[in-house]
């Protein structure tokens, strides 16, 4: 690579991708339109291939490479917009669209965050990313439908690329899989209105989206059609169940729900994987070289000359490298990613990616970057308005679910408190994952209370509305029937600190379901007012009891429910605690204790097309009134053709 009299490197083509040199030339035209024959003109690589489309295989040649390097910044971010020209009979080529950078109508937002920010602001954007509905749109009426078996894609592009201008080393952040794992599971979003708010939901297949809005009495669906027309299918499936046999066969497998204890939290931890790794890992945006190098342009746009190190920049767009060697290979790459983005073509007409005037001497003498004369591009740095809506609403999210670690949780709170005050009041989108609610307000201080071996001195209003006081040992987190609940050994006096221990009742009456004393209580976290830990005198001794178990130590006033469906082995009988199965007949038959019969009836008709036969009788008739209110509500239109054809999603 030679040197030109103007001291910029030359340049030439043989890397084979066109998107910087088409955002070059767009960007360095702004605000007017370009037509196809123009962008082919000036950008080298589509010159020397296609010439001056004088023919229609040269022109369709030009189309289908124009159009996939148009899509590929549009997924990055950075969209362009067409039009079709007016008809002059003086213009050539008026058979061709123009187009334009796609910059929308308010100013880009440039906040300041810190290094600790950076992998909580990953997983929010990566969420945001992810659930791709904006906040306007979710209060306007969908007009295109999309097939409801194929996953869900951004209507508008994502401006998550220039989230890395402002916040630069984002690209290089890890997140834990088991949280990339829940959102990549939730392929399919919809608008579900819930006392009147307009909540973006993402969900894994129409199950369980149905669970979600029988969950949320009074709530229904907005949109897409197809997640409606799914729904309907099911509430009308539920009005056929049949009464089940109820009696109780050969003993079956036992099924129970995960949970989180004194022996297990460890598990529980989200593994955190090396950030080098792009494939099958959590670091979501080391891409491409192209992606590295566009990140790169914007970062630099929107710090004009300012000075940066090749290590620093090398940090931050490819890996905290850990060895010397692999700091020196990671430099060279950031190095040759500067040349390509400052250069000129060989006849010195500017048909490549010439992005930026550079200090090549202070550059070769000490190894400091200084941009200048961006065409420009400092227009996409930043992230637009609608977006910062988006990611306020993420990092609020997973700060209040059981998404991250407890060590970034509270970051996301802090971060939370100074995005919004950047938000407009009422422009913060709502949104849910299914299936992870928020959590109860005193999950925190119990989960920390299971980790440290502490007692928990809490506050708690029982079932007769009373509020009472107590010093206990929580042993288990777990849910049951969406509701979260805590299992606590009420048996610490002699670990107590003995000016509390006035506090400890270890309640030794009978419980009904297994004739055993009450050392265990089992109690929703949700009723809990307020709890603080305390330093036990030495470490509290705990059975070991599964879920299963304790669910029958609580549920005295449980109801005894039957299911039957069509086929074995369905995959959402395993979140069932306590359950068990045996086979009967083509299918299975399951017996569990239901505590919430509101619970019981939102799932039978959620998952109706699997499920034939329910028991006792008391219950079937109430998921009979229910999916029968359910329809008179609201009727959707006549299904189309190609929505029946599809199918529902996830089957």
């Amino acid at each position: 690579m030679a040197e030109g009299s103007s001291g910029r490197r030359r340049f030439s083509d043989k890397w084979g991708k066109h998107e910087l040199d088409v955002l070059a030339v767009l960007s360095s035209a702004f605000p007017q339109w370009l037509t196809s024959r123009q962008i082919a003109q000036r950008v080298k690589a589509y010159a020397d291939s296609y010439g001056e489309l004088a023919d229609q295989a040269a022109k369709a040649a030009f189309a289908k490479q124009f159009q996939r390097d148009r899509a590929k910044l549009a997924a990055m971010g950075i969209a362009i917009e067409s039009r079709q020209p007016e008809y002059s009979s003086k213009s050539e080529g008026q058979d061709f669209a123009s187009y334009r950078l796609q910059l929308g109508d308010e100013p880009r937002v440039r906040l300041r965050f810190e290094q600790e920010d950076l992998p909580v602001l990953a997983a929010a954007n990566y969420l945001a990313r992810s659930m791709s509905i904006s906040s306007m749109s979710s209060r306007e009426p969908v007009e295109q439908h999309a097939s409801r078996t194929t996953p869900r894609v951004p209507q508008t592009p994502v401006p998550g690329l220039g989230l890395d201008s402002i916040a630069p080393g984002l690209g290089t952040q890890t997140i834990p899989d088991a949280l990339v794992k829940v959102i990549d599971s939730r392929r399919f979003a919809a608008t579900v209105d819930v006392d009147g708010e307009h909540l973006n939901v993402a969900y894994a297949d129409s199950d369980d989206l149905a669970m979600f809005v029988l969950e949320h009495p009074g709530a229904s669906i907005i949109s897409p059609h197809e997640a409606v027309d799914a729904f309907h299918r099911r509430l009308t499936s539920a009005t056929h169940f049949t009464l089940a046999d109820s009696s109780q066969g050969e003993a079956g497998d036992t099924v129970v729900s995960p949970s989180i204890s004194r022996q297990d939290h460890d598990a529980e931890e989200p593994e955190m994987p090396d950030a080098h790794q792009s494939h099958g890992g959590s670091s979501f945006q080391t891409g491409s070289e192209v992606d590295r190098r566009l990140r790169l342009m914007l970062f630099l746009s929107a710090h004009l000359g300012e000075e940066f190190s090749l290590a620093e920049l090398a940090e931050r767009f490819i890996d905290p490298t850990r060895d010397e060697e692999g700091m020196k290979r990671a430099i060279a790459v950031i190095h040759k990613d500067i040349n390509t983005l400052t250069t000129v073509s060989d006849d010195g007409e500017m048909a490549g990616s010439q992005f930026f005037d550079i200090d090549w001497s202070l550059l070769d003498s000490e190894g400091i970057v200084s941009a200048t004369n961006s065409l420009g591009l400092e227009r996409l740095a930043g992230i637009s308005q609608q977006y910062l809506s988006m990611l306020t609403a993420s990092v609020s999210y997973l700060a209040h679910a059981p998404l991250l670690p407890d060590r970034q949780r509270s970051q996301a709170e802090s971060l939370y408190m100074r995005l919004r005050q950047h938000v407009r009041p009422g422009e913060t989108p709502w949104l849910s994952l299914t299936g992870y609610e928020l959590e109860p307000r005193s999950f925190s201080v119990v989960r920390q209370a299971i980790d440290t071996d502490s007692l928990l001195d809490m506050e708690y209003t029982d079932g007769a509305g009373r509020t009472r006081r107590k010093l206990v040992a929580p042993s288990k987190i777990f849910v049951d029937e969406g509701v979260y609940y805590a299992a606590v050994w009420t048996d610490v006096a002699d670990v107590a600190p003995e000016e509390l221990r006035g506090l400890v009742s270890k309640d030794m009456t009978i419980n009904k379901a297994n004739g055993l004393p009450r050392v265990w209580q089992v109690l929703r976290l949700a009723r809990i007012e307020r709890a603080s830990l305390v330093t036990p005198t030495s470490r509290p001794e705990i059975p070991d009891v599964p879920v299963g178990e304790l669910r029958r130590w609580s549920f005295d006033n449980g109801t005894p429910a039957v299911f039957i469906t069509d086929r074995p082995g369905l995959s959402f009988i395993s979140t069932l605690p306590g359950a068990t199965v045996e086979r009967y007949g083509a299918g299975e038959k399951v017996h569990l204790i239901v505590s919430s019969d509101s619970w019981f009836v939102a799932f039978c008709i959620s998952h109706a097309r699997h499920i034939t036969a329910v028991a006792p009788e008391t219950l079937r008739t109430m998921i009979l009134a229910r999916a029968r209110r359910e329809l008179s509500v609201g009727q959707p239109e006549q299904p189309r053709a190609e929505a029946v054809a599809s199918g529902d999603a996830g089957r």
